[in-house]
């Protein structure tokens, strides 16, 4: 039997630049603070309901509890130094759950709105947006219409949050955020490039004197 749920599909930008730059251990011990910071910011009913890799699935039967947690993923991990940034989709529509797996469109849909989703982002359908109460109060900022493979018809995407001031300082190799530039490695002759150590300093110098 068919039941309507609000998901959650995100995973982190940058994450196989930062295994193949910092290694196995490095990657796992990221991941390991990333479920916990996930955890920790589950709202109401939400759930973490399955992670394949960097690749989180939340669900919940409100769609104001899922857009609530998504903004605490987003807003707690901006605070991580020395952490990758998070980007998702959520969607509101029929599934149907065996064997404690989730089927149908609404799973491959959420999949595909998270992955057009930028770094730092999180895309909302025009389903889950018209889910929400009227008291939910979340500033959501049209994205115009969207065609997504195996869909009809454009949809209507919405942008949780607005575009921040500023853009982040990543390093350009590993792709982890620096949020304090004074303990980082500033490039020598590019002043606003930064890195989060000394091998990621290395790497990138030696591969733009190529």
């Amino acid at each position: 039997m068919e039941q309507h749920i609000a998901m959650l599909i995100a995973d982190l930008s940058g994450y196989t630049a930062l295994t193949e730059t910092h290694g196995a251990r490095s990657a796992a011990d990221l991941i390991d603070k990333y479920i916990s910071i996930v955890k920790k910011s589950l709202v109401g009913d939400s759930s973490l309901h399955e992670r394949t890799g960097d690749e989180i699935m939340i669900v919940s039967d409100s769609a104001d509890n899922l857009l609530a947690t998504a903004m605490m993923i987003g807003n707690n991990i901006s605070k991580e130094e020395h952490f990758l940034q998070v980007h998702g989709g959520l969607h509101y529509g029929p599934v149907l759950r065996r064997n404690n797996y989730f089927f149908g469109s609404t799973v491959n849909l959420t999949s595909r709105i998270a992955s057009k989703a930028g770094a730092g982002v999180f895309w909302c359908s025009s389903a889950l947006v018209n889910m929400l109460s009227p008291a939910s109060g979340y500033h959501l900022k049209p994205q115009g219409k969207h065609l997504f493979k195996n869909m009809a018809d454009e949809m209507e995407i919405f942008q949780l949050g607005s575009e921040p001031n500023c853009q982040p300082t990543i390093d350009p190799v590993c792709r982890m955020l620096i949020l304090d530039t004074k303990k980082a490695i500033r490039h020598p002759g590019e002043p606003h490039i930064y890195f989060c150590s000394p091998h990621c300093s290395a790497t990138y110098l030696i591969n733009h004197l190529k």
